[in-house]
C-alpha cells in the first residue's frame, strides 16, 4: 500500500512525531489515520518505559529569597551539557522565581505565572 505524503504530513503535525515513524505507523495500520495515531502512542509509552530508569544526576541548585519567603530548588538532567545550557538555567530561574513569588497554598500550578499574570503554569 502507498502512503501519500500529505497523510504523513498530517499525522506529523497532529502527533508531532518523527516523519519517518509516522510513514511506519501508517504502514503498520494500513493507512488507518486513528490506527496509526494509537500506534504512535503506544509507541512512545515504550519509549518512554525505556528511559525511565536512566538518572538524571547532572543538574544544578537555584535559591532565591522573596520578602520572607526563600524557596531552593535542585532540577536534575541526564548531562551536564543540559545543566549548563543558558536555556536549562532560565527554565530553573523562572521556576525558582514563581515559587518564591506566588503563595505555596494549594494547587501551585494553577496559580497565575509570577512572570505573566495572564498565564497559568499549569
Amino acid at each position: 500500500m502507498s502512503i501519500s505524503a500529505t497523510l504523513v504530513k498530517e499525522l506529523r503535525e497532529k502527533t508531532n512525531a518523527g516523519m519517518m515513524d509516522c510513514k511506519k505507523a501508517l504502514e503498520a495500520t494500513s493507512g488507518d489515520f486513528n490506527a496509526a495515531v494509537e500506534w504512535l502512542r503506544v509507541k512512545g509509552l515504550g519509549a518512554a518505559a525505556k528511559k525511565a530508569d536512566r538518572i538524571a544526576a547532572e543538574g544544578a541548585v537555584f535559591a532565591e529569597l522573596h520578602g520572607n519567603t526563600g524557596v531552593v530548588i535542585e532540577i536534575n538532567s541526564e548531562t551536564d551539557f543540559v545543566a549548563r545550557n543558558d536555556g536549562f538555567k532560565a527554565l530553573a530561574a523562572n521556576v525558582v522565581s514563581h515559587l518564591a513569588k506566588t503563595s505555596l497554598e494549594g494547587d501551585v500550578l494553577a496559580q497565575a505565572y509570577a512572570a505573566d499574570s495572564s498565564k497559568k503554569t499549569g
